[in-house]
């Protein structure tokens, strides 16, 4: 019963955050201005390593753990990236 009930919710968070990243894409697309796109990039990647998450305590699969860490790292990288050089012009100086 409980098991059930929580599975269902699982499953209902996978599909509210790819519904998000879903929008969150159409920002990327038609963003006015470049720092919208790359705020937009980085709520992908953060949904991104969610669904990883709940996808590892649907199936009990500990690799999406591991996956979800790694796409967490790269997304923070790629926003400092992206904004330094925004910012900057340049991303090593």
């Amino acid at each position: 019963m409980a098991s059930d009930l929580l599975g269902a919710v699982l499953n209902g968070a996978i599909v509210l955050t790819a519904a998000l990243t879903l929008f969150a894409g159409y920002r990327v697309v038609r963003g006015p201005t470049v720092p919208d796109r790359v705020v937009a990039l980085d709520t992908i990647a953060t949904n991104v390593v969610a669904i990883a998450g709940l996808y590892a305590l649907t199936t009990g699969e500990g690799l999406f753990v591991t996956v979800s860490l790694v796409l967490a790292i790269i997304g923070f990288i790629s926003t400092i990236a992206v904004s330094q050089y925004v910012i900057e012009g340049d991303i090593i100086e």
